[in-house]
């Protein structure tokens, strides 16, 4: 008994007829009833069947590299290989097999994997690229990044094409045999057993116009050189001929710039002294710190992938601070900054910091101005960022200082003696008042004027 878990595009393929004799036969209404359900039902699936969704996943109405994407994914620059006109045959077939098996070589730029994989014209575009080809790599997974080390592990030759299979390709080996079992009474087992190890490979497909011309195996490498370059390098040299110019400088020289990637770091400066982990508000990120005192050291702040922030500490010289990502600029396609624009430099100086007048301004004075306020002397409104004299205000005679009652009260001056002659005469009698205090009683005889 062989059976197959391959999918079935057909919903009904068998049909089984169950006779039994001792089963009464239903009613001619019954059978009329599931006559026409079977027919709306076929209908129905018909209808269903014909609704088909398409989704195109290959990319090749999307975004080219005019785009704003990373280097890494923009149109490559086609090559200029000088290609013979006469149809590859059997003996050079066989000499650019054994040559190409098993060669290594170094990614060049990120390499997916799929089944369908990458196709290159020879002398000309890669498809897809940019936006497709960035979609192509988040899809289907990385086999390699820019700088691995890729295997060829199998070669192929197809019409006018040339397949190249990178670290053991995309595909499972028997892929179409997994999905049969072989048995009878006993149970069945499949043919070929699944390891549960999935495939990481890559495929590369060199495509020529008509047919596979006569070529030499420099010629195929030479082909391949804007995906897999076959030069003899070191792993740095690897890794940074697929950086642009100025960050290759830039790790060679042993730099860090904020916006570095971790694989960019370790090639620059190696494994770090020590690493901690902090949280800065709601925000983890990882301290690489590089170098000890009396040499410079470096504070490398890293958050998931990337450098975030750069201190340099340097003996008698105050701490440099980094925070501007100069980085992601040179990797996209529409920008092109140059390190000397990584001018976003904070020095932080502890205590009162002496200034030098000849290479230093001296610092503005003190103000409660805001920022942008225009703030005279003396009514002066052409002098910017000084104030005027602060001027008490005046006592308004309509209100009454507050008193303070729990404030000790000073006791009134005497005032000074005038003589008779310039006393005030006595004010008249007023009239006695419910509410007037009662006056004291006089101390003078009764007898007296």
């Amino acid at each position: 008994m062989i059976r197959s878990h391959l999918p079935q595009r057909a919903p009904f393929e068998q049909s089984r007829i169950l006779s039994d004799q001792s089963m009464p036969s239903p009613p001619i209404g019954a059978v009329a009833h599931c006559a026409i359900g079977l027919a709306l039902f076929a209908i129905l699936a018909g209808t269903a069947r014909a609704q088909v969704i398409t989704i195109d996943t290959s990319g090749k109405n999307a975004t080219t590299a005019d785009g704003t994407v990373d280097r890494r994914y923009q149109q490559i620059k086609p090559t200029s290989v000088p290609l013979s006109k006469t149809e590859i045959n059997p003996r050079t077939r066989i000499e650019l097999l054994r040559l190409m098996q098993a060669e290594q070589g170094f990614a060049m730029r990120p390499l997916p994997r799929g089944h369908k994989g990458l196709t290159l014209v020879a002398n000309g575009k890669l498809q897809p690229a940019g936006e497709a080809y960035l979609n192509m790599v988040v899809q289907e997974g990385l086999s390699a990044k820019p700088g691995d080390r890729v295997l060829i592990t199998d070669v192929k030759f197809d019409h006018n094409k040339m397949i190249f299979e990178f670290n053991g390709g995309p595909d499972l080996k028997h892929r179409l045999l997994r999905h049969v079992e072989i048995g009878g009474a006993m149970g069945t087992s499949p043919v070929v057993q699944d390891e549960g190890t999935p495939a990481t490979g890559a495929r590369l497909t060199l495509e020529f116009k008509d047919h596979v011309p006569e070529m030499t195996g420099p010629d195929v490498k030479a082909l391949l050189a804007p995906l897999i370059s076959f030069d003899v390098k070191t792993p740095v040299q690897a890794f940074t001929d697929t950086l642009p110019p100025q960050l290759k400088q830039a790790i060679l020289s042993h730099q860090v710039l904020v916006g570095m990637s971790t694989d960019m770091v370790l090639f620059a400066m190696g494994q770090p002294v020590t690493k901690s982990r902090e949280m800065d508000g709601q925000e983890p990120f990882e301290e690489w710190i590089y170098g000890k005192p009396p040499d410079p050291v470096y504070f490398v702040r890293i958050n998931g992938n990337r450098v975030i922030r750069l201190e340099i500490a340097k003996v008698g010289e105050p701490i440099q601070v980094f925070s501007t990502d100069v980085v992601s600029g040179m990797m996209r396609t529409d920008g092109t900054p140059v390190l000397a624009q990584n001018t976003d430099v904070h020095v932080i100086k502890e205590g009162d910091a002496e200034i030098d007048p000849n290479k230093e301004a001296a610092p503005a004075p003190p103000s409660l101005a805001n920022p942008g306020d225009t703030v005279g002397v003396n009514g002066d409104q052409k002098s910017t960022g000084a104030m005027r004299p602060v001027q008490p205000p005046k006592p308004n005679p309509e209100y009454e200082p507050d008193v303070n009652p729990d404030a000790p009260q000073q006791p009134a001056a005497p005032a000074p003696a005038q003589p008779a002659s310039a006393q005030p005469a006595a004010p008249a009698a007023a009239p006695p008042s419910s509410t007037a205090p009662a006056s004291p009683p006089s101390s003078t005889p009764s007898g007296t004027s």
